[in-house]
């Protein structure tokens, strides 16, 4: 998959794209529907997005809502076939052009994208003046074709990322998968921690959860992807998310034992999919107590993955 930042500078196999174009945060089913429909046999398929979020541009001082980092979003759009990623800059210039400005200046002489998909609530240009019908107008005009996609709809709610992040809030994360149609996953280098989990027997792999919207704080069971060196693989484990309140740690991050694994991941980029939520965060009455309830919960979460 070839990423694009500028679209002045693409290169002539990347024009003609069929693309989708929207956030694509958390890459869940709705999105996956729009890319679907991007699909076709004569022209590469491509995703049109955003870095940052608009909404970081706008509010910057808000708190994280993100599903996913720029990184997990590519790698998830790389998965479902995506050949070319416009990951357009979201800056004061991209804000302040019009509906017809973006169509015509990004759309149609920057990336020379052969047809367009958005959902039907897509909305674009200065003040988001711009609508689904409105993009149908302008690519009559500029010469690429436009498809709506119809909202889509799980149950009686319509798929989205407010109700996928309100799961995960809730501790209810296979039922955001079914939303997403894969697992939620938090995606990073590993960081050097503080070390107490190796001389506790558990050695985590530490990582960060800066600008993404947080899950419930607790104990969860885990698939882990190892991206990259001589670890690459999957692998089962159990993770904490939150500030560990014996530790009294300020800030949230993620916290992972991969079981059967020996090795050192510093540095190494992973992908950690939360499948079961165990329990809340807890304090304990000393070391002893902790390693036991550790072991409590990797027992639990072995129970949880034999049926993932």
């Amino acid at each position: 998959m070839r990423i694009l930042r500028d679209p002045q500078y693409t290169r002539p196999d990347d024009r003609g794209a069929s693309a989708a174009i929207g956030n694509f945060d958390g890459v869940h089913r709705g999105h996956q529907h729009v890319l679907d429909l991007a699909r076709r046999a004569d022209a590469p398929l491509g995703v049109v997005t955003f870095e940052p979020h608009p909404r970081e541009f706008f509010a910057p001082g808000a708190p994280a809502f993100r599903l996913m980092n720029a990184e997990a979003r590519a790698h998830r759009l790389q998965k479902l076939g995506v050949e070319v990623l416009a990951e357009l800059p979201f800056d004061a210039r991209l804000a302040g052009l019009s509906a017809d400005e973006f169509a015509r200046q990004v759309l149609a002489e920057g990336l020379g994208l052969s047809h367009v998909v958005v959902g039907a609530d897509f909305c674009f240009g200065k003040g988001r003046a711009g609508t689904a019908a409105m993009l149908q107008e302008f690519g009559a005009r500029y010469g690429f074709e436009v498809t709506v996609a119809e909202l889509l709809v799980s149950g009686d709610d319509a798929v989205s990322s407010t109700a996928i992040r309100a799961a995960l809030s809730e501790g209810r994360p296979r039922d955001a998968a079914a939303m997403l149609g894969h697992w939620h996953r938090i995606e990073g280098p590993v960081l050097h921690g503080e070390k107490r989990g190796r001389l506790l027997g558990y050695p985590t792999a530490n990582m960060g959860l800066e600008g993404l919207h947080v899950p419930k704080p607790g104990v969860y069971a885990v698939l882990v992807d190892v991206l990259e060196g001589p670890h690459a693989g999957t692998y089962q484990g159990v993770a904490n998310l939150g500030v560990r309140p014996m530790f009294e740690r300020e800030t949230p991050n993620l916290e992972t034992f991969l079981f059967d694994f020996t090795g050192d991941l510093y540095g190494c980029h992973l992908s950690v999919g939360l499948v079961d939520w165990l329990r809340g965060e807890a304090k304990f009455d000393g070391l002893e107590a902790l390693i036991a309830q550790m072991d409590r919960d990797s027992a639990k979460a072995r129970t949880a993955l034999a049926h993932p």
